[in-house]
């Protein structure tokens, strides 16, 4: 099978790489194609992967492209992880906010409907190419906003696109750990959006073991999310909310840690980041090191700004999965592709087209929630009790708000734009989601590019 991956010299590549080599299944990836816009970037990715492949028999063979034709030709299974404007336009989403008081956040309220509103047009050419050099390849998203971008690209390649993200499944996983079950026991009972849903029941056999852990003092306050939310709060809900909720049940706080914080989270990533590039791109055979040096700096002060903490200081117990054959994004993402490929049926929570799972949001809006996939495709599961009336509220206006910026990157429409600011729940305000796209179109030239149209 040829598995292509669209942004192939970014920094997680490795781990899908390490997912690969490991596989021992039938049939399986042997020629890997990595499309970037920098060929130094990927020349540094596959070194590393080169090294890591050393003692394994199985290695997919290696290309890489940047042209994205040939990079797609033939492609059974599309991987995509882009950044359009990289990290320097990423540092402006926050900025830009923070500037007006509001979240500046990555994929979380007026900055993640910055980055969607430039990304949009840039994966729909792709999704058109791929519609034209490889129709029946299955399109996983890992580009972010993950909810909005996959939305975006159903237009063009209908239910063969799904979104990944893995928080909601870590999420479930380490609930299952801290009262001594083995994760993949577990089945969860989750709904909501892509960054904004709630793990509501994680059973084992009929089991619900949420009550056993919101009951036990000692084990709920090892949660990571028993950091981020108050214990008391998280009682009371009878519930774990997604960690990015803390941006809309905590706004001022969050604002608050974050202009108080010496850098943004993407200032922190700019500086590691680029610092990473330039060291590993000589590093010969200690790339590997390297890599796996910044992924634990990368880990451990993973969002600081809801753990009290600041960038760039230790403030996260969770590990970066070393080994992703068992979760982070590479696991979903092959944990999909093999599911289709090899007819092993899987629940997984997924991003996918709605069809009447949540009855209060349209049949195409993009939810995530426990999905059936296999041979025949991906099938989202009737998530029995509906959404309690405020998650319904909260989930229909940010759907809505995030609809018009997908609408403002297809159109290059500036009043879609407005739209999208100021109706997202995290601005409501005319005049400051005016001040938004000013400030987005000043300081981010694919955006003011996208208006000038």
């Amino acid at each position: 099978m040829k598995l292509t991956i669209l942004g192939g010299g970014g920094f997680r590549t490795p781990f899908i790489w390490q997912a690969l080599i490991r596989d021992q299944g039938e049939p399986r990836v042997d020629e890997l194609a990595l499309y970037d816009t920098s060929q130094s970037r990927m020349d540094t990715m596959v070194n590393i992967m080169r090294v890591q492949a050393q003692g394994f028999g199985h290695k997919p063979r290696i290309r890489t492209y940047t042209e994205l034709e040939p990079a797609l030709s033939g492609a059974d299974f599309i991987f995509a992880a882009i950044r359009e404007g990289g990290l320097q336009a990423r540092c402006c989403d926050e900025h830009v906010a923070l500037d007006l008081g509001l979240l500046g956040q990555e994929t979380t309220g007026p900055g993640g409907l910055a980055y969607a509103m430039r990304t949009v047009p840039v994966m729909l050419r792709m999704a058109r190419m791929a519609a034209r050099v490889c129709p029946d390849a299955y399109f996983l998203n890992f580009t972010n906003p993950a909810g909005i971008i996959t939305e975006a690209l159903q237009s063009v390649l209908g239910d063969r696109v799904v979104g990944i993200c893995d928080t909601p499944s870590g999420l479930g996983r380490r609930i299952a750990a801290a009262l001594g079950h083995d994760p993949e026991d577990v089945s969860m009972d989750y709904v909501g959006l892509n960054h904004l849903g709630w793990m509501r029941r994680v059973l084992v056999g009929d089991h619900d073991l949420l009550p056993d852990l919101l009951a036990d003092e000692e084990k709920l306050s090892g949660l990571e999310e028993a950091k981020v939310f108050d214990p008391d709060w998280l009682r009371q809900m009878g519930m774990i909310p997604n960690e990015y909720l803390f941006y809309y049940y905590c706004d001022r706080d969050a604002v608050r840690r974050i202009m108080e914080s010496p850098m943004t989270r993407g200032d922190f990533l700019l500086k590691t980041q680029t610092r990473f590039y330039k060291q590993a791109a000589t590093a010969g055979n200690e790339a590997d090191r390297i890599w796996t040096d910044a992924l634990q700096e990368r880990g451990a002060s993973y969002m600081a700004e809801a753990l009290g903490g600041v960038q760039g200081a230790p403030t996260s117990n969770r590990k970066e999965e070393f080994d992703p054959a068992h979760l982070g994004y590479a696991g979903v993402a092959l944990g999909v592709m093999n599911a289709i490929s090899r007819h092993e049926r899987r629940v997984m929570i997924l991003n996918v087209r709605n069809r009447g799972t949540i009855a209060s949001l349209p049949n195409d809006a993009v939810v995530e929630v426990p999905s059936l996939v296999d041979s025949h495709g991906i099938h989202p599961l009737n998530v029995g009790e509906q959404p309690t009336m405020d998650q319904i509220g909260l989930m229909q206006q940010v759907r809505q708000s995030e609809r018009h910026a997908v609408r403002a990157g297809i159109e290059g429409s500036s009043h879609e734009a407005l739209l999208a600011f100021a109706l997202h729940p995290l601005v409501q305000s005319v005049p400051l989601a005016r001040k938004l796209l000013a400030g987005y179109r000043r300081e981010i030239p694919e955006i003011n590019a996208l208006f000038e149209k």
